[in-house]
């Protein structure tokens, strides 16, 4: 039985990044770019005669027969952008013969980095064409688990128009898990004047509306690509491949069968200990620079020191300023489950000041036996570390810098928003900073008899 997943992106970034997804997730489904099965390269682990690569492709893609080899597959996406520009390059590419042209839904004034424009005017006039193509997708699937979300807080629709499609859905399906993939604004790689604006008014929403967020920030993705991969001049493409790498990690346990699997609850379940901290912190490994990947030999050892190394982590905070409350690895390839117990083990006793120690066995492992195709072996980390409140502490300055002097503010008036609005989704993220230090100095007072 299928647990299907609808896709959504919104905004220039959020169509570029799950572009890369789609066009990873088709290589590793074995697709060509017309959505049929190419039969040239396939697993099949468990031997039932059905390729590895399709048992479980239904969680993302709608078949257009019953019979698995012979059907073409749709991508369950829906792709929104307020200006037109991205649909046209997106319908140019490689991948865009495969998404289906109805589920494109744009309009024509776009956001002009402005979150009230993409909330409340702009967006709010799009917003209902976008909730209907969602709902046909849904009503084509057997069991839909919950919803996927990419986009970026530092511009227009993407933070103020993907905010008010979750706020939307959750209305919607209440039952359903929202999971969203969040590109955060970085310190040193600043698109927009009012990034801090936009990005604290869309923490706001994520704080109520979304059940897991993927943190990324393009500083650390460009730190992986300088200090790991050797490449001193990333294009975004590039910067992009890397969050899908991450992403086809996080959802192959749902993609593939697997010795121990997860799905999005599941996760949730696992690294949620409280229902506001639902950020998280992601890591990817193996990542080396071309040509050098013959030379690393693998083991789950070097995957696990890896990827819970700072330098792999795809969001700029140092885990030194923080505890980690749960964490996960999903591993990728040929590996024993003892291996990666025995590992795991390693890992928290050696590391246990890391770690809270009110919440034991803290660490969920799962293991997908089909590997990526860029190695033979891989491991995503996901983590939930108090030390992401540095992002949100970050933010809440440079927003109190220019609040203050009420800089700005008049082009968000302008849309019909209100100064409480603001006040209110300050307070919040300076209230989420407080959660996030309360927990990280909580100790387990254990009753002394």
């Amino acid at each position: 039985m299928p647990r299907e997943i609808i896709h959504v992106q919104v905004g220039q970034c959020g169509n570029q990044v799950g572009c890369a997804f789609w066009n990873a997730i088709v290589a590793e489904h074995c697709l060509d770019a017309q959505g049929k099965f190419d039969s040239t390269n396939i697993n099949d682990e468990d031997g039932d005669g059905i390729p590895d690569e399709l048992e479980n492709i239904d969680v993302y893609f709608r078949g257009t027969t019953k019979e698995k080899l012979e059907a073409k597959w749709v991508p369950r996406a829906v792709l929104v952008d307020l200006e037109p520009g991205t649909m046209d390059v997106i319908k140019s590419s490689a991948i865009g013969p495969l998404f289906k042209s109805d589920n494109m839904c744009f309009g024509n004034n776009g956001a002009g980095n402005n979150w009230a424009k993409g909330h409340y005017t702009e967006g709010a006039e799009l917003v209902e064409e976008v909730l209907d193509r969602i709902r046909m997708e849904i009503e084509q699937c057997d069991a839909p688990q919950g919803f996927q979300l990419f986009h970026s807080l530092g511009g227009g629709t993407g933070s103020g128009m993907g905010t008010l499609l979750l706020l939307k859905i959750r209305d919607g399906y209440p039952d359903r898990i929202t999971s969203t993939y969040s590109v955060y604004p970085s310190p040193k790689v600043s698109d927009t004047v009012v990034e801090p604006y936009n990005a604290v008014l869309s923490s706001h929403q994520l704080l109520e509306n979304s059940d897991e967020t993927f943190v990324v920030d393009n500083e650390a993705l460009y730190n992986i690509n300088h200090n790991i991969l050797k490449n001193d001049q990333p294009t975004y493409s590039e910067l992009n491949g890397l969050v899908a790498m991450a992403t086809c990690g996080i959802t192959a346990s749902l993609r593939f069968p697997g010795k121990l699997n997860g799905d999005l609850r599941k996760l949730g379940v696992n690294l949620v200990p409280f229902p506001r901290l639902h950020f998280f912190l992601v890591s990817q490994a193996p990542l080396f620079k071309k040509g050098t990947g013959s030379k690393v030999r693998l083991n789950v050892q070097e995957l696990t020191n890896q990827s819970y190394s700072a330098r792999n982590f795809y969001s700029n905070v140092k885990p030194d300023d923080g505890k980690y409350l749960a964490g996960s690895f999903v591993y990728r390839g040929p590996m024993s489950t003892q291996d990666v117990d025995d590992n795991i083990e390693k890992l928290q006793n050696k590391q246990a000041d890391d770690f809270v120690e009110w919440i034991p066995n803290n660490v969920k492992t799962s293991i997908v036996v089909t590997p990526p195709k860029s190695s033979n072996m891989s491991a995503t980390f996901v983590a939930n570390t108090t030390a992401l409140k540095g992002i949100f502490q970050r933010l809440a300055t440079q927003f109190g810098a220019m609040y203050r002097r009420k800089a700005f503010l008049h082009w968000y008036k302008g849309e019909g928003m209100d100064e409480m609005e603001f006040q209110e989704a300050d307070k919040n993220v300076r209230d989420l900073i407080t959660e996030y230090q309360d927990k990280q100095d909580a100790v387990d007072r254990k009753s002394v008899v």
